[in-house]
């Protein structure tokens, strides 16, 4: 890996350079850094299954950097849902490979046209690109986010993937349906991307019923939702139990039988009959996630008693261009700074215990970003 963007340095800059052996020197160690092995650890699937298919290998080939990249020695990765579909084969992807797609580190390598975008190496970056459960991770520069001075490389990797969601989820995905001042309500505000969705709902300008678990009542009180819904666990399950209160006629209780215009829903299964029957007329079920299992299909014919729409968005979609993705990353880091947004960073673990990682997230345990430390 260092020999091919050495070569690359030096073939592209032996003109300029060519009276001076010290600014080749210099040159190369601004493009890439001397210590990149050619194999580095890693937490590989190569077969699908439970927590224990993610296998940890410490000589996985380290990836090779392509025009238009960079490599970004990793110091965390966030552990997300999305990640146990991918490892369970609930959406496949070619086998083997690297876990993740989520990380925060410094850049190591810097190719030409990444370092002509003023990239380099040695810059604190978050990113979302699959790969991300290893040493070492190829990015496109588009796919940099830098990370600006006071916030930490933790905080700032938990904001990729969740962060950009829940702003996704609470700026666009309700495509306008619900205005300043009326309902929102937010499933499983006790957990990571809807900690982060309660607080920028309230943002917005939008009142915020959410439902957490009794064992995540604590950090969900420090949210600002205008009402809390507090249910009994399911144990060992990364979600609640939705029948344990009549979540339905309490939001219409407190909506003076309005309904909510907008459903924010990571929880899926368990969940889609209380969503829609929370909606007011011409409200938006939004559904984003299966925690509780994958939502079932429905007649469309059932939406009509309200007008009602419904949408099952993913976050490619609302970062698009570079340009997207750092107006969503910029407003994120801003409310950061300016203390608005609390980042509840709950457990990182090291990279070795990659199935420990996955297990406690599902187990439902989390009360905030989890995170793999990556040495």
């Amino acid at each position: 890996m260092f020999g091919v963007a050495s070569r690359r340095v030096l073939n592209s800059a032996a003109p300029a350079y060519a009276s001076s052996s010290n600014g080749l020197i210099s040159l190369i160690s601004m493009r890439c850094m001397s210590s990149i092995p050619s194999t580095m650890k890693a937490a590989v699937v190569r077969e699908v299954g439970d927590a224990h298919a993610l296998k940890v290998e410490t000589d996985f080939p380290t990836p090779e950097m392509k025009p238009g990249q960079v490599i970004v020695k990793n110091e965390y990765a966030g552990i997300n849902f999305i990640d146990t579909y991918h490892r369970k084969g609930l959406y496949p992807r070619d086998l083997p490979f690297v876990g993740g797609q989520e990380g925060g580190g410094t850049v190591a390598a810097v190719s030409d046209e990444a370092a002509a975008q003023g990239i380099k190496v040695g810059d604190p970056v978050a990113y979302s690109v699959f790969g991300s459960y290893a040493q070492y991770t190829a990015v496109p520069a588009a796919k940099l986010l830098p990370v600006p001075e006071g916030v930490g490389l933790d905080v700032a990797t938990s904001c990729v993937v969740q962060g950009l969601t829940a702003h996704y989820l609470t700026s666009s995905a309700h495509a306008d349906l619900i205005k300043e001042g009326e309902w929102c309500l937010i499933h499983g505000v006790g957990g990571g991307t809807c900690q982060w969705a309660a607080q920028m709902a309230k943002l917005r300008g939008f009142k915020v019923i959410g439902t957490c678990s009794k064992g995540k009542a604590d950090i969900a009180k420090t949210l600002g939702c205008d009402e809390l819904i507090v249910l009994d666990e399911v144990p060992g399950a990364s979600y609640e139990d939705y029948e344990s209160v009549d979540i339905v006629a309490r939001v219409m209780e407190v909506t003076d039988g309005k309904g909510c215009k907008a459903v924010i829903d990571g929880i899926g299964k368990s969940t889609m009959d209380i969503s829609i029957n929370s909606l007011a007329h011409r409200g938006i079920f939004i559904s984003f996630g299966n925690a509780s299992g994958a939502v079932p299909a429905f007649p469309v014919l059932r939406l009509i008693g309200k007008s009602a729409y419904v949408t099952r968005p993913k976050l490619l979609d609302y970062t698009v261009d570079r340009a997207e993705l750092v107006s969503r990353a910029d407003e994120i880091f801003g409310w950061l700074k300016e203390g608005k947004l609390n980042v509840s960073v709950d457990r990182s673990f090291p990279l070795e215990e990659a199935a420990e990682g996955h297990l406690y997230l599902e187990a439902g345990k989390s009360k905030g970003k989890v995170l793999y430390k990556i040495d």
